[in-house]
Order: C-alpha cells, then structure tokens, then sequence
C-alpha cells in the first residue's frame, strides 16, 4: 500500500526535534505499524481545554510541548452545526456501510453537541472518548518510541488501613508506603493528615512516568481518596498539579472474560493495577490459583524468602503490638508489586510503541481492539473510509477431541506454531473489506520483526535481551489478535473469513492425527493446534520424539509448521480441554476447570489434587476411600469451618436483591473480597462471624459433585462413589447406636 497520506486529515505545528534515542537498539521502522510520526521519548499525552500537551523526556530532562487539536469523529452522514468542519473520506464497497465523513470539531464542547445530534438522529459512527487516543490516531505518533521498558520511572504504592472500607467507625490510613525503580524506598506513617501531605510531595518530587499497585483501583486509590477528601488534603499528583480524578466504570478485557473496574486518572502518569495486569498475563498459561498480591508473587517465583503473611484484620491489633512487623509486611507488599510488574507491564509498553494510546489504556483493553486501532489509523493516514462492522453470525470453531481417557504413560504434545495466522498467510485469507490491503502485509511483518527479536534475544544479555524479548511478546500478542478480530464485532471484521480459517485448521490438524496414527503412534486428545499423544514403542529418548513431529510434519502445506512441544512422564485425561500433565521433572500441569478452579472450596480443591495425585500412581482404590472417609468427617463436623468456606468477590451483582450475597454485600464495597460458608437456613454467612451453623449435608453434595468430575476415569463409579443421601441415612442409622 502507499505509504504517504493521499488526504492531509490533519495539520499540525512540529515537534521539536529530541535527541537520538540513547537506549534502545535500532528497529527498521514501518509506519504502518508504528505511526507516520517517528517522534521519540514521548512519556505521556494529555488534553488541556483545546490543546493537547505532550510530556517528553529529552537527554534524561522532561519537558512539555502543546498544540492546538481539534477533536473528531466519523459518520455516515453530515450534519450542519456551529464550530464543524466536515471531511469526505474516499472509499466504497458494494453491501457494507461505511463512515466516509470525517468531522472536526473547534473544541469540546462542538464535538460533544455533534456527538449527541448523531445519536438522535441514529446513524453510524466511529467515536472514540479520550483525546489523547484521537490525537495519537491521526497524527501517527505513539508513546515511548526510542525508549525500552527500564526506561520507564515506576513507582509503586500500598496502604495499610484500619478498615476495609473509609466510611467505617474509625477509619484511617495507618501507613503508606512507596518504592521506585530507581532505588527509592519510604514509609510514612504518624499523623493521617501529614501522611497525605507527604505523599503528595513525594510523588511531585520523584515524579514518575507510571504508578503502581495491586489492587488500586479497587481499594488503594478510593480509600487514598476518601480520606483525603475528609481531612480537606487535596490529593494533587499530576504533573500539573491536579488532583486524582475518577472516570465511570469500565470493563477490563481478561482473555474470554472481562472484570468491572472503576479507573483513576493523574495527569502526565499512567496507573496501572497490577491486580488486573496478573489476571491478563495468566491468560494462555491458567498457572495461578489466585490473583491476590501474595499468591499470585508466590505462585510466579518473586515473594521473598523472609516474606511475611498476615490477614488483614490482624493488621490494626498488629500496629499497637508489633509495628515493625505491619512495616516490613507493607514495604514487601511494594517489593512484589514492583516485580509483578516487571513481569506482565512490557508486553503493553512495547505495544504503545506502535498503537495510538496510553499504557494506562493499553493495559485493561482486548487484543482485538487493539488490532483495530491498528488498521483504523492506516486507513485514516490514507484518507480512506472505515467500514461497520458486519453483523454476528455462528461460525465454527477449533477442533477439538478426546480419544482416550484414563492414565496415559509416556505422553508428548506437537502442535502448529501460530496455527491460524500461517493459514491465514498461506491461503491468503483476509477481510474483504480490506481493499487497501493493510491485514496480511502487516500480519507478516509482525510475524517477521517477532522471529528477528526472538534471534536477538538468545544472542543478546541483560537489558538488551530483555528489551528484545519484551518486544517480541508484544509482537505475539498482536498476532494472535488477528484470527479473533475477524470474528469479533470490530470494522475490518469477516465471518466468511473467520470460517474459512477454522475450517482450514479443522482440516490440517486431522490430517496431522491420522500420520501420527499412520507412523504407529496412539492420539489421546486433539485441541484445535495441537495434539497429545502416545509415541509408538520404539519411540523412546527426546531426541526420537523431536524426530517423530518432524517426520509428521512433512505432510503440512509449505508456510504450516509443525513443532514439537514438550514431552511428560504421563497424562491423566478425563475429557475434552480437562487433564493433567506430569512433567518427567515432577510437574504437574493442569488444563481445565473440573479439576481445579478458584472458586472450589479449600476441602475440594484438596480432595481433586490428592485424586490426582493416586490416580498418577496407579492407586484408584485410594480416590474412593478417601471420598466416603470426607463425607462422614463433614457430616460429623469434624471438618474445620475454613475447609469448607469459600472466597468471594463483592461485584456489582452482588450488590443486586436476590442475588445470594446481597445481604453480605451491603456490608462491603465492590472489589472487596469476603469468606463465606452456607448456613443451615440455606443463607450464606461470613467466616468471622461463624456459629457452627454449617449446612454439613449441603456439603457432602458438594463432595460428591468434585468426586463427579472424576467419573470418567472410574468405569465403576456409582458403586464405588454412593450418592450423598445414602451416605447421609447411613451416618444416620449409625447415629441411632451410638
């Protein structure tokens, strides 16, 4: 495609020139990808009344640069008002409609009239809320360009309070405390009002590029808040010195699903909770248990070894008794912080390289959205219309199939590197409504800078190979965007497209079943990319599994490559997606919900991972006596209360009549976590308030629900798992001779 603008859609002063990036190795440049405007060390953008200012770090020196900027958005018709200059995009294509009118606006106030008239009058268009994202979309530039993530200023943050919410009898801030990546570390503490005031100035005299917290939209941020507001503190951290602010409630994007959050915002900063950041780094691995600060620090290796764990109701007792105690438990708290971030922030920060947003943005939005952007400004470089979207049809998915179940020995898994967007490649398939012919070329160049910065990461040591690596996850990410983006509610979309993908890799990944059967092996399940199985006898060593994929592989078209990927001791499979591996290091990895999920009470995530484990040494007698032995301890109460409780979050369905935690919910503030258990009245109560009230019968039914999960690796499962009211009237017959 041409690679200069045929429309000029946007004029605007220079920047003035920086220096040449210092830090980050060379990139060949593709303003497709990256923008047309190369302007490096850009830390942040914000809007000021008709002005956007720009934070740039030049030489190690920051300092801003305004212009003038006239929001915008696309229409598919025009519509006269005062302080609107309308523009006609080129671009048509037979049976979809398409937003050919670019309007701008003279300030905020006409684009908001504009926005409002469009929405009486129903018609199409392409808005987009944050000026910085509009401003960065048309003028080409990006965030950080020039920059590698240890460039970055990051300061973490964590409070300690005496309640769980601020409106509480005798709420309070006991201590704060902040650390940065540069070495910087503080505890405040004492007066609740000078504390407020001490933050306030640190945060001024550090003045980082980004905050972080686990958990700070949802507690530290609001807490922070509320009692600055009480005390008359004006909370002003932004680089101009406004006080944080609160925007409406949104939707972080989480792989399939997404979480409610309410965002804050400091001017010139990005916030980034890396409570959110955790959950969208798990998505594709499925290795944490839990999001909270310490599992999720604990379950990824950085908790450190002298590591202190309290519960936060022992922290106010703990103050007055042991304060040396709360403040190493809270500088830790910014420790483990600070390291989950190094882990899950530099995929976004390298995609706000190339993307039209802030980080803070980047950071709870999906891949599909952001494939979006993408597309969106090379089209409006090229002064080209944007299609809508097509309308949502059913299409069909992966393939996926079980063939054997039950314990498995001597397993290894091979499967398509990058499945659909080699077929995609390959078979170029595209939407149709790409005439510019931006999706492919681009997908292509993405899967190339990506194996070029994987080769450089091997070659490459410390900062260096972890810039490269960086940059290569964040190339992943975007490329496995684009098979979702074509079945998702997003401009460029194409069901046909979408279709013709999945049933390409249906067909390929067959075909790879049937060889591997063909060469002798034994196919335990087939997921979408990927195939599990049984290599035949004479396959033995790494080295002749790693032959045997090859060998395979011939079968697939040039552009389709199949790799081998891992070898395990056994695999316990119990259906489609639900299994187990064990590593010939010991290992275990879980796949699917059945046999582990968060939500589990602690008795059954137990009883699953002890079933797991006999079963893997050949001992199912073992599962089943252990079923009947947990079944009578309940109903005897012989079971702690803690074993039977469970984690909730407060939601905003919580909060809901008829929802079961609604009366508990009014007790707490969304984003809170609570242990509840089910009483005998049917009703749920909270762990601390506990009066050996349990439903014990309710759970023996649940007993019996996770030994269910397990009935496909039991031919004789009825007998030798009785239902809970058999076990129940025998516990009562027995009772009788007591």
């Amino acid at each position: 495609m041409p690679t200069q603008p045929t429309l000029p859609l946007y004029e605007e002063p220079a920047t003035p020139p920086l220096q040449p990036p210092p830090s980050a190795p060379a990139l060949e440049y593709d303003p497709v990808l990256f923008g047309k405007d190369p302007t490096p060390h850009i830390i942040a953008v914000e809007a000021v009344n008709d002005h956007i200012r720009l934070f740039l770090r030049d030489n190690g020196t920051l300092r801003t640069h305004e212009e003038r900027f006239r929001p915008w958005l696309l229409s598919d018709m025009q519509i006269t008002l005062p302080g609107v200059e309308w523009q006609e995009l080129k671009g048509e294509l037979p049976g979809r409609r398409m937003l050919k009118y670019l309007a701008l606006c003279n300030d905020r106030e006409a684009f908001d009239n504009l926005r409002r008239a469009l929405r009486d009058e129903h018609r199409e268009v392409l808005v987009y809320g944050s000026l910085p994202r509009q401003y960065l979309m048309l003028t080409g530039k990006t965030l950080f360009k020039g920059m590698t993530f240890e460039d970055l200023h990051r300061v973490q943050l964590d409070i300690e309070t005496s309640t769980l919410t601020p409106d509480q009898d005798g709420a309070r801030i006991l201590m704060i405390a902040l650390s940065d990546t540069r070495g910087y570390e503080e505890l405040l503490e004492g007066d609740e009002k000078r504390m407020l005031e001490q933050l306030v100035e640190r945060i001024q005299q550090l003045d980082p590029d980004v905050i972080e917290g686990h958990n700070m939209f949802g507690f530290d941020l609001p807490y922070l808040a509320a009692r600055a507001k009480a005390l008359g503190i004006p909370l002003r951290l932004g680089r101009d010195g406004s006080e944080l602010r609160f925007g409406s409630p949104r939707q972080c994007i989480i792989g399939a699903n997404s979480r409610t959050f309410t965002p804050a915002y400091v001017h010139g900063r990005h916030l980034i909770d890396t409570y959110l950041t955790v959950q969208r780094f798990d998505i594709g691995r499925g290795d944490l248990e839990g999001y909270g600060l310490k599992e999720a620090a604990q379950q990824l290796g950085v908790a450190a070894p002298d590591r202190i764990y309290l519960e936060r109701e022992q922290i106010p007792e703990l103050w007055r008794t042991a304060p040396d105690t709360v403040r190493r438990y809270c500088l830790q708290d910014v420790h483990e912080t600070r390291r989950l971030a190094d882990l899950t922030l530099p995929t976004e920060f390298y995609q706000c390289q190339m993307l039209p947003d802030t980080l803070q943005n980047l950071a709870t939005i999906g891949t599909g959205e952001k494939a979006n952007l993408l597309f969106i400004r090379a089209y409006l470089a090229e002064g080209y219309a944007i299609p809508t979207p097509q309308e949502a049809r059913e299409y069909p998915g992966g393939y996926t199939e079980v063939r054997r179940v039950g314990l498995i020995a001597r397993v290894v898994k091979a499967d398509v590197e990058s499945l659909y967007p080699s077929i995609m490649l390959r078979y170029r398939i595209k939407p149709s409504a790409d005439h510019l012919d931006v999706f492919l070329p681009t997908l292509e160049r993405l899967r190339q800078l990506r194996l070029d910065a994987k080769s450089r990461a091997k070659k490459a040591k410390g900062a260096e190979a972890a810039y490269w690596d960086g940059l290569q996850g964040s190339f992943k990410i975007l490329i496995n965007s684009y098979y979702g983006y074509l079945g998702a509610p997003f401009n460029f979309n194409d069901y046909d497209a979408a279709e013709a993908v999945t049933l390409k890799g249906q067909e390929l990944v067959k075909q790879i079943a049937a060889e591997i059967e063909r060469l002798g092996g034994s196919v335990v399940e087939i997921d979408t990319d990927g195939v599990y199985f049984q290599p035949p006898e004479h396959i033995q060593t790494e080295e002749a599994e790693i032959a045997f994929v090859e060998q395979v592989g011939k079968i697939l078209p040039e552009g389709i490559r199949l790799a081998y990927d891992g070898r395990y001791q056994a695999m316990l499979s119990v259906k489609t997606k639900n299994y187990v591996l064990l590593g010939y290091d010991g290992k275990l990895t879980f796949k699917g919900a059945s046999l582990r999920s968060r939500a589990d009470e602690k008795f059954g995530r137990e009883f699953l991972n002890n079933a797991i484990q006999w079963l893997l040494e050949g001992k199912p007698e073992k599962v089943a006596e252990e079923y009947r032995r947990l079944a009578r301890a309940i109903l005897n109460g012989e079971l702690g209360i803690e074993q039977l409780c469970r984690r909730e979050r407060i939601t905003d369905k919580s909060k809901q009549p008829h929802h079961p935690l609604y009366e508990l919910a009014k007790r707490f503030q969304i984003g809170d976590y609570i242990m509840v258990y089910r009483k005998q009245d049917g009703s749920l109560g909270l762990l601390e308030e506990y009066a050996h009230d349990e439903d014990r019968e309710h759970y023996v039914e649940k007993l019996y629900k996770f030994a269910v999960r397990l009935e496909p690796l039991f031919p004789n499962f009825e007998e030798l798992f009785p239902k809970p009211q058999a076990i129940i009237q025998a516990e009562r017959q027995l009772s009788l001779f007591d």
